[in-house]
């Protein structure tokens, strides 16, 4: 069977709408910035379909996204303004 027999089929949470996958080469991308604060995790399933006949060729593949944690958010100091001072030739951890 060549390749061109063969399409990539994807489903689960955001399959479509924040994921798709190029149905001839089985590519998966994000269509969007993920933030962890939203969703720290996304399970996925894809499928590899004979077109001619369409059924699958293989048992469907289960996968987890996980999403990595960036600092994105700047620090904010509420309450403040703060003052501190450290003297000078001061130990570690003082």
């Amino acid at each position: 069977m060549n390749d061109r027999n063969l399409r990539y089929e994807l489903s689960g949470e955001g399959a479509g709408t924040i994921f798709v996958i190029n149905e001839n080469t089985g590519d998966i991308h994000a269509m969007k910035r993920l933030d962890r604060e939203e969703k720290a995790e996304y399970t996925l399933t894809a499928r590899v379909i004979n077109r001619d006949t369409n059924q699958s060729l293989e048992s469907p593949s289960q996968f987890i996204i996980k999403v990595q944690d960036i600092n994105d958010n700047p620090p904010q100091f509420i309450g403040g303004p703060f003052r501190g001072s450290v003297p000078e030739m001061s130990p570690v951890v003082s």
